[in-house]
Formats: structure tokens, sequence, C-alpha cells
């Protein structure tokens, strides 16, 4: 490093343009990990090298335009960080403008993006959330300068973890390299540094289980299929959708090798699984006097014994630690890496037998000793949802748990904290390390949704509480590729040190994200922000709109009255499941924002059309919106529609259920203006990694089934997670939903017809039988927009149908 490079850090330090500020006492219980790791991590020239390949890929066009090194954390003032600077040998075109210094390539790569956000309006989203708007980066030779003292961003926290343990089957289960070299470089660039690596750990497991005699044909009944491994993993199911060819499983371990390479080229620390003592059936014929229970039902219709009720080891049993360890094991020989780093959720919707301290102190003794064993410096991840959802986790039995291993040695994701952040009312998790996670998303549901307040505040205000024991921040949601703008800011929060002013950010993000100021778009974006991205009433975002998630209901049993509330008039209903036992079986339709306001910004996207029309982040959203204002519109549509059912009036329903299935088919032909909204590419590339015929059916029918039933079912009665994983995708809606929707109008017109109750078995088992077809179906989707250059027309043209009329957006 030459004299002038150590200066200019050296002066940057004490010129700090954000606010340093000291590290929370949770950092401190992790330091000897994070030395350790930072010993371990590859050199510096392959992760600079790594970077510039990014670059190439990222904006080819200045490859040459910035310059990278790997810097000490002594030379970040004792934290990660990156220093932007004016490079000292610049002279004109083709010559290094910019020099970008950092401690890992993942801050290198953060730091790039920092500059062409903030000083090129550069925007990146996923490409199905319309991708990178280049437009605003001036040409290489002409970028943006520096202050002459530089630019300082330390990370607040060491950490920023990256998905969620369904992550694996909601959104990367079908995924190929190339797909895997996007996904790793968007992480780089949005400064993730600690995302799960699960991807290829049934070819671990199928050596591991050798080992103690249990066959590969053992494991037929035990690994999940493709779109459902991530429950088999956790120990929910088994079998269900499989079973799993040697040829998948070899291919996924050849993945992940690929997937752990670049991570580790880029200075990542990714997260390996451990074992949380799901078994197959056959170990408890192996091994006789082990300690194994058969659990109870996790969502099957009628206790299915063919996947239902896993077999769960005993932690305390030895050979849940011969087991553990030898996992552990596996992956370090296989992998010939590791970053000390595990992840293990034995609880996660599996409530232990007993609620005595001591034997749950003994378990988490146990799971922690099996990876102790097989890495000495092993660390324990482990996912907070268990503390949100299930009252069995009361202050001691937390407490037992959390405290089971040495401190240090167990860090915990706080997996929801922008809505019920556990942090707060557990002491910050009883003095263990944690990070504050933004879930978001459920089973990668299609909803405009939000909490964008807490996103830009909580993360603060966790970390300078007192006696704080945060460790990082991070993104935690099911399934990815929607509301772009939520995760733009969650990423900033691992280099923010201060709240954010969200009003003045998004002014800012409306620029970036379409390449210009446009002042309506402006408007229509502070509209959003105090609506659709202002969640605050503490409900999950799980889409349950009438279209995708349709009412498994006795319409005699629907109450339906009016109110008024600001202006607009809304339905309060009370929906009843066909378990008449129980009317709270089925979840509502979500409204938290007056729809009069969203249609105003609909309105301020549609005149802003004629300037933005050729953007394509621009038609993401315009089709996003429209797509969410006929959803809500749907569901009160829907209620009109019982409404004169209950009134006997046949006419009305004919009438308004005709609309109904004609907006389904507006909304799909909508959703095909955009590959964001495609149904095509999920089931093409489930179809790609088959081997032969038999593969590809095999592999389509698991895609199909998990956004539609998503579990078992009978003749006559549905899956208990029918609809979990809804979609609003081009095809789905025309091929499945409407044809749905049109049988059970179909009834609901026969049993006024015949002056009888309404069939609730008859709708069900043709329901179920559709499903059934529609599953093994072999009729093919659009893989690419339709008439894309026509969003704005169509769009137009709905609004003039659906909402022009209502001026006054009185439409019930």
């Amino acid at each position: 490093m030459t004299l002038y490079f150590v200066l200019v850090i050296i002066f940057c330090l004490f010129s700090l343009l954000v606010q340093i500020q000291s590290s929370t006492i949770g950092v401190s219980y992790i330091s000897r990990l994070l030395h350790t790791q930072d010993r371990e991590r590859t050199s510096p020239s392959v992760q600079v090298a790594a970077v510039r390949s990014l670059v190439n890929r990222l904006i080819p066009s200045h490859s040459s335009t910035f310059d990278f090194q790997i810097i000490s954390k002594e030379q970040c003032g004792g934290e990660s960080c990156f220093i932007l600077t004016n490079h000292p040998s610049f002279n004109g075109y083709g010559t290094p403008e910019i020099l970008i210094s950092g401690f890992t390539g993942v801050e290198l790569g953060a730091g790039l993006h920092w500059y062409l956000k903030n000083w090129c309006g550069l925007h990146i989203s996923w490409d199905k959330t319309g991708g990178v708007q280049l437009s605003t980066v001036p040409k290489s030779g002409s970028l943006p300068r520096l202050d002459h003292n530089g630019i300082l961003v330390q990370r607040p926290v060491p950490w920023n973890y990256y998905q969620n343990a369904v992550t694996s089957s909601y959104t990367f289960v079908w995924w190929d390299w190339e797909r895997w070299q996007k996904e790793i470089d968007w992480m780089v660039l949005q400064g993730v540094n600690l995302p799960l690596a699960f991807t290829g750990q049934e070819a671990i497991w199928q050596k591991v289980f050798r080992s103690f005699n249990i066959s590969n044909s053992d494991l037929n009944d035990f690994f999940g299929g493709p779109a459902f491994l991530a429950w088999s993993r956790m120990g929910n199911l088994h079998g269900w959708g499989g079973p799993l060819a040697q040829s998948w499983l070899d291919q996924q371990l050849i993945l992940q090798k690929k997937i752990l390479t670049r991570m580790h080229e880029f200075g990542m620390t990714p997260v390996l699984p451990a074992f949380s003592g799901n078994v197959p059936a056959a170990l408890k014929i192996r091994f006789p006097s082990a300690k194994i229970t058969h659990l109870g039902n996790w969502f099957t219709v009628r206790s299915d014994p063919r996947w239902c009720c896993t077999y769960l080891l005993d932690a305390t049993d030895p050979l849940f630690t011969e087991i553990g360890e030898a996992f552990v094991k596996q992956q370090r020989k296989e992998y010939g890496m590791t970053s000390h780093i595990y992840n293990c959720d034995t609880f996660d919707e599996n409530t232990p037998p007993i609620d005595d301290p001591d034997y749950i102190s003994s378990l988490g003794a146990a799971i922690f000793k099996g990876m102790q064993n097989g890495d000495k410096d092993a660390v324990w991840l482990m996912q907070g949802w268990l503390f949100s959802y299930d009252p069995f986790w009361r202050p001691p039995q937390m407490k037992a748990l959390l405290h089971s291993v040495p401190l240090g040695r167990m860090v915990v994701l706080d997996l929801f904290a922008e809505v019920k952040p556990i942090w707060i009312t557990s002491e910050q998790f009883y003095g263990i390390p944690y990070i504050w996670c933004m879930l978001h998303n459920f089973a990668g549901n299609s909803e405009m949704y939000g909490v964008l307040d807490a996103v830009g505040s909580g993360p603060v205000e966790a970390r300078t509480s007192e006696n704080s024991t945060m460790v990082g921040v991070g993104m935690s949601m099911e399934g990815i590729e929607q509301n772009p703008i939520v995760y733009d800011l969650m990423a900033e929060m691992a280099f923010r040190h201060d709240k954010v002013d969200v009003k003045t950010w998004i002014d800012k993000y409306s620029i970036r994200r379409y390449g210009k100021l446009v002042s309506s778009m402006q408007d229509a974006w502070n509209i959003l922000y105090h609506s659709i991205y202002n969640c605050t009433d503490g409900s999950p975002n799980k889409n349950r709109d009438t279209i995708v998630a349709f009412p498994d209901v006795d319409p005699h049993l629907i109450v339906v009255t009016k109110a008024h509330s600001g202006g607009i008039k809304q339905a309060n209903t009370k929906w009843a499941s066909l378990e008449e036992e129980t009317d709270d079986s089925y979840d509502k339709p979500h409204l938290w924002y007056e729809t009069s306001e969203v249609i105003k910004a609909l309105q301020l996207f549609l005149t802003s059309g004629d300037e933005l029309s050729g953007s394509n982040t621009y038609r993401y959203d315009l089709i996003d919106l429209t797509r969410q204002v006929l959803s809500k519109h749907a569901n009160q549509l829907f209620l009109k529609i019982i409404k004169a059912y209950q009134s006997n009036d046949k006419g009305g329903v004919d009438k308004l259920s005709r609309s109904f299935l004609e907006l389904i088919e507006d909304t799909d032909a909508l959703l095909a203006c955009h590959e964001g909204f495609l149904l095509g590419p999920w089931l093409e590339s489930a179809k790609k990694l088959g081997l032969n015929d038999e593969q590809r059916r095999q592999y389509e029918w698991n895609a199909r089934t998990q956004i539609t039933m998503w579990f078992d079912n009978t003749d006559e009665k549905a899956s208990l997670l029918r609809d979990y994983a809804n979609k609003y995708w081009s095809g789905l809606l025309r091929g499945y939903y409407g044809p749905r929707a049109t049988i059970y109008f179909k009834h609901l017109i026969q049993s006024l017809e015949k002056g009888e109750k309404f069939p609730l078995k008859a709708w069900r088992m043709e329901w179920i039988a559709l499903t059934n077809n529609w599953q093994l179906g072999q009729d093919l989707f659009p893989t690419r927009p339709i008439a894309a250059d026509h969003a704005l027309n169509i769009s137009r043209w709905i609004y003039d149908k659906y909402f022009q009329p209502y001026s006054d957006h009185a439409y019930i």
C-alpha cells in the first residue's frame, strides 16, 4: 500500500461522514468467533478478483473505472467498513476514477453499490421486480467526484444476515448456477455477509446415515420432494413429493459447492445446517433402544401416515451427539471449509414433550455438543420464530434453552422484529446475542405490503438500547422477488447508524427507481408510504385475497355488514369456514389501508406513464399496483355476490359472478405483461432440472402443488395448507383460480334454483378434482411477457373499466 493510500485512510478516520458508534455488548460475546473467521478468510487477492468479476457482470462498460483493495479492521477504525475516495492516478478515460477500500470483498461490493446508488442514481432490484436501472450512471471517465476527504462507512454491527429456512423451497428450489450467481452478486452489493447455505444437504445426509446402517432406499420415504425439502429438513413431514432421485442429490451437491466457493471468494460467512434430531423411520429399527419419538400431525388431512408424524431423536440420547458430530464433520470434509456457524431449529413447530427447564437445558446442551464435537469453534444459529408463536416458550423455558450453551456460542434470529420484536419482551434474549430481522413475506405471496417506518428505525432502536446484545441485522423473508422498496431500505440498515427519514428516502428512491425525477411519482410513492407500506396492525402478510385464496366457506355463514371509514365504504365481514365447528380456521383477507388513497396513487402512476413507459422498473410497479387495487376490488365484489345469494337474488348472483370471473381474466392479461408475474418460468425451471420424462413430471407436479393445495387432501376434504403459497401469476389465474371460482359460483346458482342448501361436499369434491387434474397437467405457459409494451395501455383500460365510474371510490 502506498503512503498516499495510508494517509487518505487515516484522514478519513478523522473526517467521518457516517457517525461511528461503539459496538454492543453482544458483539463482545462473539469476538472470539469474529477473530477466527477473520484469520481464516480467503486471501485479499481472491476477494478483489471476485469483486472485479462482479463489476464485469453488473456494469461491464465501467470495468476499469473502479479500483479495489482490502484493508484491515484497524484501518477501518476497528470495525468492518468500506472507504470511498477519488483515485489518485485518474487522468482521463480508461484509468480508474474511484478507489473502493474495504475489510472484505462484501464491503467492497457494498461500497461499489453505495457509490453508484448515492452518487450516480443507480437502482438495483431482482430481475423479476424490474432489474437494474443503469441509465443515470455517467459514462466511464466522467463519474461524479467525491469530497477530497473521502467517505468512510462502518458497519454498526458485524453481520448482515439473509434468508429463511423455507426460502430454499419457496424461491430457490429450481435455481441453476446462473441464477445463484446473480443472487450472490445481489447479496454482495447489499452488504450481506451471513447467508444460509442449505442447498445439497440431502447428499451429505445420505453419506452420514449410510455410516449408521441406513440404506439409500430407507431414505426414499424420508426426504420430501424438491419443492418441500425445507419442511422435510425441519421434521414437519416426510416423503411428500418424493422420492428424490440420486441425480437430484448429486446435482444439488455440485451446485452447493459452487455456491460456497463463490461466497467464500467474496469473504462471506455462509451458515451451514446442523443436525436437529429429525431421523428416518429406519433408524428406530436399527437402534431399537434409542430415544426416538413419533411426532404428531403437522397439517396433514386425517393424520395420513404416508407423510405425517415424523421421528425425532431425543437430544439427550448419546446417538444424537454421534449423528450431529458426523454430519458436521462430513460437511467439513466435503466442502473443505467452514465458517463455524451452524443453523439448527429442533423446536421449530415441534414443541418439546416436557416443559421442565432442566430437561430443556439438557436438550440444548446436547444439540450443541454434537456441533462442537464436529467443529470445536462451532456457534449455534437459531431462528427465534418459536418464541413468537408457541405459548410453550415462557420465560423459564426460553432461558433454559438460551443459556444451555456457553455465552457467545449461540446467536438468535429475532425473525419477525419489524412487527413482533422479541428482544424487547425477553430482555434482549436474556443476554444472548441476536440479529434483528425483517421477516416481511410469507410463502412468497404476491402482495404489496411493508412496515417501512419500523424498518427504518427498529434496528437502530434495538442497537442503541441499554445493554443491547444485538450483533446484526437481517432479511428473513420466506420468499423473495417482490416489494423491492422494502428490501432496498432494509439492506441499507446494515450500514445505517441513525434512523432513516423515510419520507425523504422515498423521494430519492423514486428517482433512482425510474432514472429521473417525476414529481407525480414522488406524490404517488408518498401515498403508498402512508398506506400500503405503513401496516401497523400487527397482522402478518399472508395474502388471503379472494382470487388467490378462494374462501372455502358456506355462503349462508358469511355475515356481511357495512360501515363507513374515512369517507370510503368498507366491508366488515365474518368469514365462516367449512369446518363448521369453528369459524376461526379461515384467514380473512387483510386490508390495513383506505383503498381510495391507493386508487389515487394508481391515478398518479397512470398520468406519469407517457414519461416512464420505457422503464422496466416502472412497468413492474405499475402492474403490481394495478393488481393490488384489482385484488381488493375483487374482495368486495365477492361480498356483493354473497349478499345477492343470501337475498335469493339469482340474477344478481349470475351477473356479479360473471363480473368476478371477467375480472380474473383481465388481471391475468395484465400480469402477462411482465416476467415477474408469469407462471411459466416457475414450471419450466422445475422441468429443466429433470433428466428424464419421469423426473420432469415429478418436478412439475412439485411446482404446481406447492402453489395450489401445497399438501395432501382427500376426495372430500381440502388440504389444511391450501393456497398458503398462492401467487398472482399469469396462467395461474386463467388456468386454476378462475375455473375454481367458476365451480363455486355454479353451485351457488344451482342451490338457489333448487331451493336447497349450498352443497358443501359437491363443491369441495369438484374443486379437489380440478386441482388434481391441474397438478398433473402438462399444458405450457409463456416464459416471456406477452405485449410488455402495452402494460400502460392495459392498466389504463382496467382503471377506466373498474374505477373511473366510481369517482368517489365508494364502490361497494
